[in-house]
């Protein structure tokens, strides 16, 4: 939107300031390879790091920034909460209405796992409701699709209703 605004010559500095991860709770659900990396990526932005991931016990001495946790701990203090896990059938919809709603204030989603893992359709109400404050995905739903063969008249409601949020960032599984 700032880049856009730039462009056409408006020059809304203070409306356009971002969040700052400092003093938050970034929350990280799969501790294998991807969500261990952007662990200590984080590690110098001065947040809080919970850590979820019932099938890996995180080395307190390679991670001592990380505090793994229960997904009680995710769900009352997340202000972000970032994807890492495989598409199975535990995981398959993992982010729905039921989920999202356990969440005890709005939080930032982002998901660079798989687009099945969240419900789109839930997602966007979500967005709509304000219980999710921003999205970045890097995967959807529908990742199976070709969408280079599609118009944008034959792409689901779903998506189309994602899209029209300025506060979700969409890139291709990069």
């Amino acid at each position: 939107i700032a880049d856009a605004e730039v462009r056409a010559g408006i020059w809304l500095r203070e409306e356009n300031r971002g969040v700052e991860l400092e003093g938050k709770t970034v929350s990280i659900i799969g501790f294998g390879n991807t969500g261990s990396t952007f662990a200590k990526k984080l590690s110098s932005f001065n947040c809080r790091i919970l850590a979820y991931d019932p099938f890996i016990k995180i080395n307190n001495e390679e991670f001592p920034y990380v505090e793994q946790v229960e997904m009680d701990e995710i769900f009352k203090n997340s202000d972000v909460l970032s994807l890492h896990v495989p598409l199975t059938k535990l995981t398959q919809n993992l982010v729905n209405a039921e989920y999202i709603n356990q969440f005890e204030k709005p939080f930032y989603f982002i998901n660079t796992s798989r687009g099945k893992v969240v419900s789109i359709n839930d997602l966007s109400n979500a967005l709509a409701l304000k219980k999710i404050s921003g999205a970045a995905l890097d995967v959807l739903e529908f990742e199976s699709l070709s969408f280079e063969n599609l118009s944008s008249r034959q792409l689901p409601e779903s998506f189309q209703k994602l899209i029209s949020f300025n506060n979700v960032l969409l890139s291709p599984h990069i």
